[in-house]
């Protein structure tokens, strides 16, 4: 089973248990309560093997010929471009005798990386939404910059994320900005005190969700672009991402940080916090279960949907992601860092080799050679990975820019720190 089956699994099973709604389920899910409905009946004839898909490893009946995509994006590239995906259906049928259908035209294009001509989004109603059922079937997560230390100091960032069924403040502590670093933390200490949750509800921020245009020539083969540095986490945690609309969407955390600003703000000024680190500890040692002392409330069902990290490698998966090429000397260099590649096994080189580098939350480098840890360096400060798009062209177009080039938000960089990432 996958991961995904195995989530799907613990949520039904708690239907199956008495302990959980169905529909409770189905919305944890992101699916429809009528696929869920399918989903449970399978669950209970065949047991979990009735959640793996009776397709898994066929190709499909319908499928689009290969030819017929290289046809179509042969005339998009050639004669065709700038034409919305429905003209652009009526035009083939038209002038080049080529039937196919609207939303088949535009699985093709997607997939090849060509994007639509306009984004329109039409208005949507907004209405009150329910609590999850348990704990764990949903935490919301987000960042709140703000004067909290005063008028007279620099705005920082308060991260927090509460559970969805209770309002519980889960986690929450101070940054100088909302960065993909500060979410690694605070999924950290959302795993190390409760477990994995089964969804998390944020906002597009762009340290969560991929807000540009770019393609990579890998992911255009691929069909699918990379996630983020949180993304990435999320999805091998097998935590389901829900991105928030609007700000009212995700109204319960706006609302924590509106109780926040009035409450937490004036406790700090007359105790006389006003430094950084201070308040860290004014939220750990004392306001945080003071907080969900007055606000918390009981879940629906006792029921408890977080699960287990035991076996999970969080110093592996909570980590800054970036692949390299091993030089001829047997080195990483990416930026300003160098890290020597010892010999492998019988005093093999790994020149060439294609390797992923992780640093961690700790500042410390590991590189993994297909899944093998062969390498490993000190701390180095942690700096937040900004992909640059601007790729020359045409006969300039060199290895490097051939390559995803990255830049750091922060400058100048300390010595050892990364300019080059994912």
């Amino acid at each position: 089973m996958s991961k995904k089956e195995l989530v799907r699994y613990q949520v039904l099973s708690g239907v199956l248990e008495g302990h959980l709604a169905l529909r409770d389920a189905a919305s944890s899910l992101g699916i429809s309560a009528r696929h869920a409905r399918r989903l449970l009946r399978r669950l209970r004839l065949r047991g979990p093997q009735g959640l793996v898909h009776g397709n898994r490893g066929r190709a499909p009946s319908n499928r689009t010929p290969p030819e017929l995509r290289e046809q179509v994006l042969a005339f998009v590239e050639d004669r065709y471009k700038g034409f919305n995906d429905t003209h652009l259906t009526e035009i083939l049928a038209e002038r080049e005798g080529l039937s196919i259908g609207r939303e088949t035209l535009r699985s093709i294009l997607r997939t090849a990386g060509h994007r639509p001509k306009r984004k329109r989004r039409p208005k949507k109603h907004h209405r009150r939404r329910e609590r999850s059922a348990s704990k764990g079937l949903m935490v919301l997560w987000d960042g709140s910059p703000h004067r909290w230390l005063g008028e007279e100091q620099d705005p920082i960032t308060l991260m927090a994320a509460i559970d969805d069924a209770d309002g519980e403040l889960v986690a929450a502590f101070f940054t100088p900005q909302e960065t993909s670093e500060a979410y690694l933390r605070l999924l950290r200490t959302v795993l190390m005190r409760r477990g994995i949750p089964v969804s998390i509800y944020q906002d597009r921020h762009s340290a969560l969700r991929r807000n540009d245009d770019s393609w990579s020539l890998e992911e255009q083969l691929a069909g699918r672009r990379r996630p983020t540095q949180v993304g990435q986490a999320l999805e091998d945690l097998a935590i389901q991402p829900i991105f928030a609309l609007s700000p009212q969407a995700k109204g319960r955390v706006e609302r924590l940080f509106g109780v926040l600003q009035d409450r937490l703000l004036a406790e700090m000024h007359l105790d006389g916090i006003s430094t950084l680190e201070a308040a860290n500890r004014y939220l750990e040692e004392l306001w945080i279960r003071r907080y969900n002392r007055r606000f918390r409330k009981d879940p629906r069902s006792p029921h408890l949907s977080y699960r287990s990290r035991q076996g999970v490698d969080l110093h592996q998966i909570l980590a800054f992601r970036y692949q390299a090429t091993v030089l001829n000397d047997n080195t990483v260099r990416l930026g300003g860092l160098t890290i020597d590649i010892p010999p492998g096994p019988r005093g093999r080189s790994y020149a060439k080799a294609r390797v992923h580098v992780r640093q961690h939350l700790d500042g410390s480098w590991t590189v993994y050679y297909q899944e093998h840890t062969i390498a490993q360096a000190p701390a180095s400060p942690l700096a937040e990975p900004m992909r640059y798009l601007k790729h020359t062209t045409g006969e300039k177009r060199t290895r490097a820019a051939r390559e995803e080039l990255f830049v750091y938000l922060s400058n100048p960089q300390p010595p050892g720190t990364l300019s080059l990432g994912s």
